[in-house]
């Protein structure tokens, strides 16, 4: 496949710089579905939340928030229809893009066995609408907060039709909660 330009590094960030042309507006980002920019984190599924915490801190130099359990947590799944979990996780405080830190109980979406690698988390203003977009896309929904004739609830996971990469919608309404959190005053949802 030939790319008619090359991407060069700029403190942070990538620039895409054509043959002749100082700048090129992003017109591939106007016709995307997700505005992948909004990634935030990279989900790990992990059998022993303490021992992921130490390991990653230690090999890769990031700090976690407190771990918190979400106790009686409603996930949706179209196998399993709506299941009530306690899911205890975590994330690291360093960012932009962060390591999300997950125990869920054996038999769930979130069971460290099934070990997907797992997901990227992705900040959107509606997750029902752009759950709905990404299906008419070839993606299927995975698990979510509610059934999708309840909309979603404030997140849901994606996958492609043919496998590959999961992506995490979350709800924008819940970046304020998550940003107090990773600044150490505690997670209030």
């Amino acid at each position: 496949m030939h790319f008619p330009g090359r991407i060069l590094s700029n403190p942070g960030r990538l620039q895409f710089i054509r043959e002749g042309l100082d700048t090129v507006p992003p017109a591939w980002r106007s016709n995307s579905l997700i505005d992948y920019s909004k990634a935030f984190h990279t989900g790990v599924l992990t059998p022993d939340l303490d021992e992921a915490i130490a390991f990653y801190s230690r090999t890769l130099g990031v700090t976690f928030a407190e771990p918190v359990v979400l106790q009686g947590l409603q996930v949706w799944t179209p196998e399993a229809g709506v299941t009530v979990i306690d899911n205890r996780f975590t994330f690291s405080i360093e960012g932009p893009m962060r390591i999300e830190l997950q125990q869920g109980p054996a038999g769930s979406f979130f069971d460290p066995a099934l070990s997907r690698g797992d997901h990227v988390g992705i900040w959107v203003d509606d997750v029902s609408a752009s759950a709905a977009e990404l299906t008419g896309e070839g993606w299927k929904v995975i698990a979510a907060g509610a059934p999708p004739e309840q909309g979603h609830g404030l997140f849901a996971y994606l996958m492609p039709e043919a496998g590959g990469m999961v992506i995490e919608l979350a709800s924008e309404t819940l970046r304020p909660a998550f940003e107090r959190w990773w600044e150490g005053k505690g997670l209030t949802l």
